[in-house]
């Protein structure tokens, strides 16, 4: 390995006012005040631990997700922004976004987070059906989420997403296209469009909405695919469409398989050792035990083997419409290309990855059977 990637910061914020029954990320809906004071002092203790795998790398971007993070002050993001400009070097024109509600409380603060230092909102509409909403047990409806957006704009968001969810209990293909039709009018730089899955942990889990039928469904998206291209947002990502000038830097860090400190409770992180091993871990989940003296240390620390790092690329590099240069695999796995050429010209000559040399990629066939090609890196 000739150097280390670049470096990206996710911060998890862990509240949110309700859980959502699809929701299995580490959200805890609170009642009461949130403990701001508290949690912006573990997080301080939290970077301080993980300063050592900087490496003298700035900051490639920045993302705050929960829960909901945008449930928290204006004055909490100020304060924090400053400890992480303190104590960090970003690059020129950084990527900071942060995930947010379209409710009124959390509209009213957008000035603010604005003036905290955030320059980007991924705004969690999911439809612009209120029956899907209800089902969807978000609390807002369709004006709410558009109100949103006009106050991320007013306050000075030019760089916002939108982010929708397709397949829904019942939806139909035209409740579908008049989703991102409606996204497409409020002119977002950006639109993320994914496919609801029913995961383990989750209300919808245990009580099963019906959803469409997802074989039919494949043409639903082919047909949003083509719609979403022909309006300025093409698919650059399994699930995320915007001209190349406005893609998400922060996922495009994850995606070709670059490091990102974690911080926050069970946030993830990714880094790589001057030595060239790659290490992940998570932080403690429940936030209770996170802000426990010691409790935002590092856990499930694993080493990456060289006999999982193939895969482990291959799942992030492949999302990517365009895959990633080849040469990459050697910069960021420490391994010989040679690690993975047979499968690879095995997938060239089925049709389903890129020819030639130069990029690790999917051909279309192959991003629709993409666990297929997955597999044979295993």
């Amino acid at each position: 390995m000739t150097a280390l990637p670049p470096l990206a910061l996710y911060i998890h914020l862990p509240w949110c006012s309700k859980k959502c029954p699809y929701c299995d990320y580490n959200a805890h809906s609170i009642t009461g005040d949130i403990p701001e004071d508290a949690y912006f002092t573990q997080l301080q203790r939290d970077l301080a631990e993980e300063l050592s795998s900087v490496q003298q790398r700035p900051i490639s971007s920045v993302f705050f997700g929960g829960g909901t993070p945008s449930i928290m002050s204006a004055g909490f993001y100020r304060r924090l922004m400053q400890h992480l400009k303190a104590h960090l070097t970003f690059v020129p024109n950084v990527e900071i976004t942060m995930e947010a509600n379209p409710g009124a409380s959390e509209q009213e603060k957008f000035e603010g987070f604005a003036a905290a230092g955030i320059n980007r909102l991924s705004i969690g509409v999911q439809s612009f059906h209120n029956h899907q909403l209800s089902v969807l047990g978000r609390q807002h409806d369709s004006h709410m989420a558009k109100q949103a957006i006009y106050a991320a704009r007013q306050a000075g968001f030019t760089n916002f997403n939108i982010d929708l969810m397709h397949a829904l209990p019942q939806q139909t293909a035209a409740e579908a296209m008049a989703d991102l039709e409606q996204a497409i009018e409020l002119e977002p730089s950006h639109i993320s469009w994914y496919e609801l899955t029913i995961e383990p942990n989750t209300v919808f889990f245990s009580f099963p909405p019906r959803q469409p039928d997802l074989d039919h469904w494949a043409d639903v998206e082919e047909e949003g695919f083509s719609f979403l291209a022909d309006h300025g947002y093409p698919r650059y990502e399994i699930s995320a469409f915007a001209s190349a000038a406005n893609e998400n830097q922060h996922n495009l860090n994850y995606w070709q398989f670059a490091d990102y400190i974690g911080i926050g409770a069970g946030a993830h992180g990714k880094v790589t050792q001057p030595s060239g091993a790659i290490l992940r871990y998570q932080k403690t989940r429940h936030p209770k035990h996170y802000l426990l003296n010691g409790g935002h240390t590092r856990r499930n620390l694993t080493t990456l083997t060289a006999e999982a790092l193939p895969i482990e690329f291959m799942l992030n590099a492949l999302r990517l419409i365009n895959g990633v240069p080849s040469a990459y695999f050697s910069q960021r796995t420490g391994l010989p290309l040679s690690t993975i050429t047979t499968p690879w010209q095995q997938l060239q000559q089925q049709g389903l990855m890129v020819a030639g040399g130069k990029r690790l990629a999917c051909t279309a066939q192959g991003l629709r059977f993409l666990n297929h090609v997955l597999g044979a890196f295993h």
